[in-house]
């Protein structure tokens, strides 16, 4: 086989003039009702709209989180590989020390998926304004992918700084690499167009619950603002969100931010639906089954274990830490959490030091005694809570602690859930103390959500923080690019610094 053939299978490229769209019907909510393939789809209303739920299918394929384990909140302070010891030791176990390679399967398969997810949002983006159909349908569709366009690459330029920017269905087949720039670029065109032609969340029929919003534009806009340290932009957007007058609001009860019962409530601008099923086809995501209570009950494999300096970083009395962490033990919605017999209860450092308990992450947590019934949780990728606390963030570093003061007492009343001697209003304003305090707020909140080594990397925490864990200033700021992608290339999409 040539180079160049090889080239056309790799994965970021392949089958972008063969298209697979998974259709359903009802949106996320819904299984999958069918396979559609065909050289000129999409041609007709009814394919613009399969087109655009196949880009949302991506959302639920299990590579997408990550690529199938939470390897961001792993490499973080927040949690451990979890699970038995044994279980993944050689795949999962080298990003609890950073000892992770450009072979290892998740970085490739992950790359893999945000690219089909690339390739499904440029089929809309490119080929629904060509139908004749409703302008305002149509355009709709239209901002809809160019939202999960924007989604999939601030993962990719996260993850991995500047990569080829894909963004028409027969691309070059020579791309190298964009900067960082060009992506960033991209991916703020994408947000401000879809601002202009999506709805607002009131708008939505019941059957569209979940689809992307003005609301979910623009607290995306706002945190890729954020990264940038655009705080100036990335108050604006997060203030849009929050004077949006579409009834934005935090949960009364903080586990229902993430639970069964907050679905689509109040506190969620973007989340990923999902059924009580097995597979993508009926419409599980595997998501919290990776995390979910391993042995008894049987719920999961038990990954991404919160860790012991997780656990004792909060302030004392927290609610959210016992909203946030499973213990052996504990009684859910009926169920005894017994744990795995193969999993040590404690285990201890050659001084006696406990530094790790079997313990599992809670906000993944659904009402069940099986496995099936964990595939049901919806991944929230962008809460109210997270915004108002980017409008605190972003209002400090533009001089306004007073505003800034407003939004995160927001997030610490909420947790205090009425109780008056726990977690206190800030009253600090000097502006590094306080930049500080919200750091630490967003880490207690948000914790297992997939935020924390994020935050870490674009605050320059990271070296500090991680260092003891094996991070390498320099190195680990980013992944490796998936050496498969670099053979295939012969070299032409080259390899972050230090990973050769």
């Amino acid at each position: 086989m040539t180079m160049r053939k090889q080239f056309k299978r790799s994965s970021l490229f392949a089958g972008l003039t063969f298209l697979f769209i998974f259709g359903c019907a009802d949106f996320l909510e819904k299984p999958l009702q069918g396979e559609l393939t065909a050289e000129t789809f999409p041609t007709t209303e009814g394919d613009a709209l399969l087109a655009t739920n196949a880009v949302y299918n991506i959302l639920r394929v299990n590579s997408y989180h990550q690529g199938l384990f939470p390897i961001l909140d792993i490499m973080s302070d927040d949690a451990r590989k979890g699970s038995n010891p044994d279980d993944a030791a050689a795949t999962v176990g080298p990003y609890d020390i950073f000892q992770h390679v450009p072979t290892e399967g998740n970085i490739s398969r992950w790359w893999n998926t945000l690219y089909e997810g690339v390739k499904r949002a440029n089929v809309v983006i490119e080929k629904v304004p060509l139908i004749a159909m409703d302008d305002g349908l149509k355009n709709r569709y239209v901002g809809e992918a160019k939202f999960l366009r924007a989604l999939f690459y601030f993962d990719l330029v996260r993850a991995w700084g500047g990569v080829p920017l894909v963004t028409s269905t027969t691309p070059a087949l020579d791309q190298t690499r964009a900067t960082k720039e060009a992506v960033y670029d991209l991916i703020e065109a994408d947000l401000l167009s879809a601002i202009a032609t999506l709805p607002e969340k009131s708008q939505l029929a019941a059957a569209d619950i979940g689809r992307a919003t003005k609301g979910a534009a623009r607290g995306i806009l706002a945190k890729v603002y954020l990264f940038q340290g655009d705080f100036p932009n990335a108050e604006k957007y997060a203030l849009e969100v929050i004077n949006s007058g579409q009834g934005y609001a935090l949960e009364a009860n903080f586990e229902d931010a993430n639970s069964e019962n907050g679905r689509h409530g109040v506190e969620s601008l973007f989340e990923i639906g999902a059924l009580p099923f097995e597979n993508i086809v009926q419409g599980g995501n595997q998501y919290a089954n990776v995390q979910g209570v391993r042995g008894t009950p049987n719920r999961g494999w038990g990954f991404n274990r919160p860790s012991q300096d997780l656990q004792t970083s909060f302030e004392p009395n927290d609610p959210r830490l016992d909203a946030t962490v499973i213990y052996l033990g504990e009684v859910l919605d009926g169920v005894t959490i017994a744990g795995d017999a193969s999993t040590p209860d404690e285990t201890l450092d050659a001084n006696g030091n406990t530094i790790e308990i079997e313990c599992y992450n809670q906000k993944v947590w659904t009402p069940g005694a099986n496995v099936p019934t964990q595939f049901n949780h919806n991944r929230r990728i962008l809460r109210y809570a997270d915004v108002l606390l980017m409008a605190a963030e972003a209002s400090n570093e533009n001089n306004k602690p007073a505003q800034a003061l407003t939004y995160l007492n927001q997030v610490r009343a909420r947790a205090r859930a009425g109780n008056p001697a726990i977690l206190p209003d800030i009253a600090v304003t000097g502006q590094a103390a306080l930049r500080d305090i919200i750091f630490n707020e967003r880490r207690h909140e948000l914790a297992l959500e997939g935020h924390r080594f994020w935050d870490l990397i674009r605050t320059g925490r990271a070296a500090t923080e991680l260092g003891s864990l094996g991070f390498v200033a320099g190195k680990h700021e980013l992944l490796p690019i998936p050496q498969i992608e670099i053979d295939l290339t012969q070299k032409r999409i080259q390899q972050n610094p230090n990973w050769e």
